[in-house]
């Protein structure tokens, strides 16, 4: 279910950092085709590539050191749930492995952590999704100093890690890097990404087990919650197909419920491909399947419900759309359900 998405809040996470570079708001929805709603429901998965579009615009925006930048503007609760269950762990290391088995809950189920212990040293693997070289980069930088902060809370690395490594060759500078990380040990071209801390075994001063115990259990519950956040043409059709309901079907209607003028809401459709008409015939094909399969109404009261001048016009549509026509389409979905029913 969660294959190839992330939470809304993290996609409403990076967007923020996007807008604070001076980034339009219209050049976000375009490169990712969400709407600012599509990412108020915490419970939202949000497809990665639109995460990865922003990360785009904002290495293009930000250059070199962006991640570290990025990353100081997610103070603790940024990330939800996830942000306490980390941190209220008995010990660092106990939650970092709460966090890693979790890690679907902050980002995408590709991405993976693992918390090697050593003795007294921790090792925090991160291994992200490929994507563009430069976007990778600030994008891993980004999550290791992320960490970083938490297990800090956390009561760990408070002196800094004793090595930080990433996977992408060396950039040409990285001083940034030993600031941002607080050791002159960083290492290139390694295997995966990596920070190395010491004592991190130790009681966290930030423990709370019952807290840790609920974080928990609240992003378990997240998780099985999580739905998709619908996209710009998703609110789109369904304000088509409400203005289709309530008899009041036109352009500038629509564009009235989407709080945008016409001339926007025609642009719109241009930037996705398609059209106010193809729209309309989408829509109506799909509320003309859904009444002829899950209700008796008769196919002249349907094709009023649709906006058409009688049952011919819908007659005529519907051999279109289907190859059939209402009253075949009708009888087959019967069939298909008593078949169905008796198994």
């Amino acid at each position: 279910m969660h294959r190839d998405t992330v939470p809304a809040y993290l996609v409403r996470l990076v967007r923020d950092s996007a807008l604070r570079l001076g980034i339009a708001p219209q050049e976000i929805a375009l490169a990712t085709g969400l709407e600012p709603a599509a990412l108020a429901d915490d419970l939202a998965r949000v497809p990665t590539a639109a995460i990865n579009r922003i990360w785009e615009l904002i290495v293009v925006h930000g250059g070199e050191g962006i991640g570290l930048l990025v990353a100081g503007n997610v103070p603790l609760g940024s990330l939800h749930a996830w942000d306490y269950l980390v941190t209220s762990a008995p010990t660092v290391a106990e939650g970092l492995r709460e966090g890693a088995r979790l890690i679907t809950a902050l980002t995408d189920p590709a991405v993976s952590l693992d918390v090697v212990e050593e003795g007294r040293r921790l090792t925090l693997n991160y291994n992200g999704l490929p994507f563009r070289d430069g976007v990778d980069r600030e994008i891993s930088v980004f999550a290791l100093a992320t960490l970083l902060q938490r297990m800090r809370v956390a009561g760990a690395g408070s002196a800094g890690p004793v090595r930080v490594a990433f996977a992408h060759p060396a950039p040409p500078r990285h001083r940034h890097l030993i600031d941002g990380f607080g050791t002159a040990r960083i290492d290139f071209d390694q295997p995966t990404n990596s920070i190395v801390l010491l004592d991190a075994g130790r009681q966290a001063p930030s423990a709370d087990p019952e807290l840790a115990r609920i974080m928990r259990r609240y992003v378990e519950m997240g998780l099985a919650a999580a739905r998709p956040a619908p996209g710009w043409r998703d609110t789109f059709r369904a304000a088509l197909a409400e203005a289709l309901a309530d008899d009041l079907l036109s352009l500038e209607r629509v564009a009235c419920r989407l709080a945008v003028s016409p001339r926007t809401l025609q642009r719109r459709l241009s930037d996705h491909g398609t059209t106010w008409r193809e729209e309309i015939d989408a829509v109506r094909h799909e509320q003309a399947a859904h009444l002829l399969r899950d209700t008796r109404l008769p196919v002249q009261s349907i094709a009023a419900r649709l906006g058409y001048a009688d049952s011919r016009a819908l007659r005529r549509a519907f051999q279109r759309w289907t190859g059939h026509t209402p009253d075949t389409y009708r009888k087959s979905a019967d069939l298909e359900t008593a078949a169905t029913g008796n198994g």
